[in-house]
């Protein structure tokens, strides 16, 4: 193990083991089925049915249409991977090498970052070409998009640590985590038009700050200081990813 090396050698190797589980995560996981449609096919049939019939102009769907594809992708692919891997046996075997717990969860956040963030492009692209939507702040969409698909990530990799085998299991809890917070987050309706209540609630959801820096980017009205909404994004990540090492510790100590 690497208990004796200085921390000057341990963080660098343990990043090089956070890429590494991220680019098996890649190989693996990506073409699965159930991430296609949980994150991809889902959420596309789910936005078109609360979209078509509104009396909205279309330029001003593209930020909830690519908010719901970065969040939906992004926490798809974290709650299949554990389960997965504790069916194939590979994830005791993860445990018991010389990679860190936080290298793994590391890495597994990046796969699933990095998979919402480049099925994001695609919503992007369409919305730009079909509607008459125009980037007028790329920057901020650049933040939302980054810091929105870590945050989304490492909230799929905290359901993940329930502790069970059965993916099913996982994406049922997962679903009843997500899909209330799509009513709650401004994502069909500015949070500035929602009840006093929801918008308290509102204020719960990562996914709120991640939408309104993507309303920022095409010049709509955003509802909190983007600074702000960075910085709740980067805490949401945060917080997802300490709670989720903090259960997979308890669950490593209550098997041994």
């Amino acid at each position: 193990m690497s208990r004796g090396l200085r921390p000057s050698v341990l963080w660098p190797r343990q990043a090089r083991v956070a890429l590494v589980v991220a680019k098996k995560d890649a190989m693996i996981y990506y073409l699965k089925a159930p991430v296609f449609t949980f994150g991809l096919i889902f959420p596309v049939f789910f936005f078109l049915a609360f979209a078509i019939g509104r009396a909205v102009p279309p330029e001003a769907l593209v930020p909830g249409m690519l908010a719901m594809a970065l969040f939906f992708s992004a926490s798809a692919v974290g709650p299949l991977i554990t389960p997965w891997e504790r069916q194939a046996r590979t994830y005791e075997r993860l445990l018991t090498s010389p990679a860190a717990l936080e290298a793994i969860v590391l890495g597994d956040l990046l796969a699933a970052a990095a998979f919402g963030a480049a099925v994001s492009v695609v919503p992007l692209g369409l919305g730009l070409a079909l509607t008459s939507a125009r980037l007028v702040a790329p920057g901020w969409l650049l933040v939302g998009v980054v810091l929105g698909a870590v945050a989304f990530a490492a909230l799929g990799v905290l359901l993940a640590a329930r502790g069970t085998d059965a993916p099913s299991e996982v994406m049922m809890l997962s679903n009843l985590v997500r899909l209330p917070l799509i009513f709650v987050s401004g994502v069909f309706v500015p949070l500035a038009d929602l009840p006093a209540w929801s918008q308290w609630i509102g204020l719960l959801s990562p996914l709120s700050y991640c939408v309104d820096l993507l309303r920022l980017s095409v010049g709509e009205t955003p509802f909190f200081p983007p600074w702000v909404s960075a910085g709740a994004l980067v805490a949401f990540a945060a917080g997802f990813v300490a709670v989720a090492t903090a259960l997979h510790r308890r669950r490593r100590r209550t098997a041994g």
